[in-house]
């Protein structure tokens, strides 16, 4: 039911994977990689797994991971990059992706990507989150990030700040607000969420005299959407004081405008045990919360976690969504 890619073959995405399945019998997971990295990986770090490509039966009774296979076009070395292998880590994505948009797997876990070495391969990618809007044909899909007792959701994701300002406007909030509403309902399980929505400016913009997004924008919106779908949506607060424990309380998610309004309040609460989610496309998506961590790739002590919580997640969101 769940597809795994393990991201950058250099780095600590494919140990995670091995780790995962030699630690839980019943793991319930797919691997998309290339077979031999993932058994070499097993074979450093000692691990009792049988590796092998998907439908090949075997009477090995160690624990078992089968893989879709996707074959590199170098031989991968823990910790070093090699931009030969870009295509590689796209093609695990491709390949991901449409074995979920044909309903063939309920969800898509993601290991970490180097971008810098899929743009050096002269590629243009810039991120996960993009890319698998444009392979899934949506329109738009929406960033949020989890951990316990707080989601954070992105209006806009990986934008030089000094453009976010000029990318706020009422159509893009509405979109963005009705995919989280929908899918915090559908695939998340919860009947009436209430959505905390940040300023985009300091105070909230205080009455104008900081900025007017709030007040020709945000303001009128959030009370369009709440009027016309009954709707709880609160805001714009200010982001200083909206990451507190009195307004945290009863919210579900909160929705900041940019990148790092609201993801380092959620990384310094749950790094390690966060996990990233995709919302808006026509299948789950969830992904580990780090990056590739080259300087620990092959020593087997990276934590296991985040992609436990990501796994955790997709099959929570499998039941809810049932």
């Amino acid at each position: 039911m769940i597809l795994v890619t393990p991201g950058e073959p250099a780095g600590i995405g494919p140990e995670l994977v091995c780790r995962y399945a030699a630690k839980n019998a019943s793991h319930g997971i797919t691997a998309v990689a290339d077979v031999e990295l993932l058994r070499q990986t097993a074979a450093k770090l000692g691990l009792e797994l049988n590796i092998h490509p998907y439908g090949e039966p075997s009477k090995d009774s160690r624990n078992h991971l089968p893989v879709i296979p996707v074959k590199l076009a170098s031989e991968a070395k823990p910790g070093k990059l090699d931009k030969a292998n870009a295509a590689y880590v796209l093609k695990t994505l491709e390949t991901a992706t449409d074995l979920c948009m044909s309903q063939q797997y309920r969800a898509l876990v993601t290991g970490p990507v180097q971008k810098s070495i899929i743009n050096d391969a002269g590629i243009a990618f810039s991120g996960h989150t993009e890319f698998l809007c444009e392979r899934a044909n949506c329109k738009r899909v929406v960033m949020m990030l989890a951990t316990e007792g707080l989601r954070v959701a992105l209006a806009t994701t990986h934008l030089p700040l000094r453009q976010v300002a000029d990318s706020i406007n009422a159509k893009l909030l509405t979109e963005v607000i009705t995919i989280l509403h929908n899918d915090l309902t559908k695939q998340i399980g919860i009947a009436a969420p209430r959505i905390l929505v940040a300023g985009l400016n300091p105070h909230a913009g205080e009455n104008g005299h900081l900025g007017r997004e709030e007040l020709e924008i945000i303001t009128p919106m959030l009370e369009a959407l709440n009027k016309a779908h009954g709707w709880n949506l609160v805001g714009p607060l200010p982001a200083d004081t909206l990451f507190t424990p009195k307004h945290l309380e009863r919210c579900d998610a909160v929705l900041a405008m940019y990148h790092d309004q609201g993801l380092p309040v959620l990384k310094y609460k749950g790094f390690g045990q966060a996990v990233n989610i995709t919302l808006g496309l026509p299948f789950i998506r969830t992904s580990v919360d780090h990056g590739t961590a080259l300087d620990l790739a092959g020593k087997g002590v990276a934590d296991l976690g985040s992609l436990e919580t990501a796994i955790q997640y997709a099959r929570t969101m499998i039941k809810a969504k049932r």
